[in-house]
């Protein structure tokens, strides 16, 4: 069965991509191999795709007849504002057409998902999630980063790294003293205030940490440290979002399981 044939039968198996409603999918980490083919469904059906700045060009591409809206956000720079995108999600599908919101990653996991799923609650307009490969799994697995490991951990700490210079901030210093792997978002900015704040609560400064910038993409960039000495070679690196910041035990695993990876081809299959 090819893809064509493929996309056609799911789309006649799930339910109905309808105008006046907004679909909420996430675009995974970057590269289009990691797109489920259910958003990979929705991209090729949709009227309009409000997307984000972290979805990748590749995935853009498969759009056949979309009028593609670009509303991402990055820090310091100016912006459209999250209620301006819920309010042309909600004016879109008032229009009558079907809107994909493309988001990278997964919409429920730091992407806002929850935020605009509930402005079209109140709107009345209907809506559908699709979920997509979150950045901490996509760029775990690019990066051979296990995000569990027996005999390692047994759970893993998901937070974002964006407020950490606010009063009203998450606990860093709470998440250190549990011991268990930390995977941060949005957290270059505040690099330093993190990881100063995690040794305070308790993990050495030899802990190992990484950072993984444009996960699953072409650049896609892996720089190992330790907690004490990561936000410097960050810097030094000059990494960019999007970055994620992986601490714990489970880094030092990639280090065993590349040691004898062959090299993989430029592309497709060997012969």
């Amino acid at each position: 069965m090819d893809l064509t044939t493929t996309l056609k039968s799911l789309a006649e198996t799930r339910p109905a991509f309808k105008p006046g409603h907004v679909w909420l999918a996430g675009a995974g980490p970057g590269s289009a191999e990691c797109l489920t083919l259910g958003v990979l469904s929705a991209i090729q059906e949709a009227d309009v795709i409000v997307y984000d700045a972290l979805v990748d060009d590749s995935v853009l591409a498969f759009a056949q007849h979309a009028d593609l809206q670009f509303v991402g956000k990055r820090g310091g720079q100016k912006s459209i504002n999250q209620r301006q995108i819920n309010q042309r999600l909600i004016d879109l599908a008032g229009a009558g057409h079907r809107v994909l919101r493309l988001k990278g990653g997964d919409p429920f996991i730091f992407g806002r998902g929850g935020d605009e799923a509930l402005a079209l609650t109140q709107a009345g307009i209907g809506f559908r999630i699709l979920p997509g490969v979150t950045a901490a799994s996509g760029a775990a697995a690019s990066a051979v980063i296990p995000t569990t490991m027996r005999g390692i951990n047994k759970a893993v700490i998901l937070a974002t790294g964006h407020g950490a210079d606010s009063d009203d901030d998450i606990d860093w210093q709470a998440l250190g003293r549990t011991g268990q792997p930390i995977i941060i978002y949005m957290g270059l900015r505040n690099l330093p205030l993190i990881t100063a704040a995690l040794m305070r609560g308790g993990l050495p400064a030899t802990t190992p940490a990484a950072a993984v910038m444009s996960a699953t993409c072409a650049d896609e960039t892996v720089l190992e440290a330790t907690l004490g000495s990561l936000a410097a070679a960050v810097s030094a690196a000059d990494l960019r979002a999007p970055s994620l910041i992986f601490v714990g035990e489970i880094v030092p695993m990639r280090a065993q399981l590349t040691a004898d990876l062959p090299p993989l081809s430029d592309s497709g299959s060997e012969p």
